[in-house]
């Protein structure tokens, strides 16, 4: 299987500034979905998954200064995935200890702190960020085109539906 893209290494410098802002917008717009769509198929409500997302990014924005990236030890995508599925970890448990009898058996494996199944939640997040940057990146260049023409190129390259269609 083909690695996803490495985040661009001078976006993760960038955000070292927390005044870029630029740079922090664009780091939120693709990694902040990621974020919450992860929550939320952890087992996380939305309103809950909105919270944690804020939670994760705080944390970059603290440590992202002392991170010392190197690609050969690991992919930031990997750390964030870790440092985010530790963050779902602790606010399950935290909820855990005011249990709401949902009976998700999903939060129960997260909350026994089963090592079963990192490799498909890992899995999932590459496909989730794959997902998450082309549709980024096709939101940058949409403006580019006709209306008429992004409708043709997405329901055929995209949708897969024929030309005929």
């Amino acid at each position: 299987m083909q690695r996803s893209p490495l985040t661009r290494p001078s976006l993760l410098f960038q955000i070292r500034d927390a005044e870029n802002k630029q740079a922090w917008n664009q780091f939120v717009d693709i990694y902040a979905p990621l974020i919450h769509r992860f929550a939320c198929r952890s087992g996380l409500q939305d309103a809950d998954a909105a919270d944690l997302t804020q939670e994760v990014l705080q944390s970059v924005h603290g440590a992202i200064g002392r991170l010392d990236y190197d690609p050969q030890r690991g992919t930031f995508r990997s750390w964030l995935f870790t440092v985010a599925r530790n963050h779902i970890k602790n606010f399950l448990k935290r909820q855990s200890r005011h249990p709401r009898g949902t009976g998700d058996t999903q939060i129960k494996r997260v909350l026994e702190d089963q090592p079963v199944g990192t490799d498909d939640l890992e899995a999932r997040w590459e496909n989730d960020y794959e997902q998450r940057l082309f549709h980024w990146a096709a939101d940058k260049i949409r403006q580019d085109f006709q209306p008429q023409t992004w409708r043709a190129f997405w329901q055929t390259a995209v949708a897969g539906q024929s030309a005929r269609e």
